[in-house]
């Protein structure tokens, strides 16, 4: 009986955090959709040809320093569209 108790004690745990990552899923899933004209306007981005122009011309050093360029990074906005295609 104590096996059993201590058994159904575990997997209620185990249920709780699943339970606790699969809503917060369900919240991000729903964060990402109100985005939806923020992402297609970064995969627009990313295949026309700006995001180039702008990448070469801060490589170039044409950009200010104090610009904050993280979409600019080779990887970093490739990467996000990615990761969230799988949702």
């Amino acid at each position: 009986m104590e096996n059993r108790i201590s058994r159904i004690r575990k997997m209620e745990r185990s249920y709780n955090r699943v339970r606790r990552a699969a809503d917060a899923l369900e919240r991000a899933k729903a964060r990402l959709e109100a985005l939806s004209a923020d992402i297609s306007q970064l995969e627009e981005y990313q295949a026309s040809g700006l995001w180039r122009q702008d990448f070469e011309a801060d490589e170039r050093g044409e950009l200010p320093a104090d610009l904050c360029r993280g979409v600019l990074s080779e990887d970093s906005l490739y990467n996000l569209l990615e990761e969230i295609d799988k949702f």
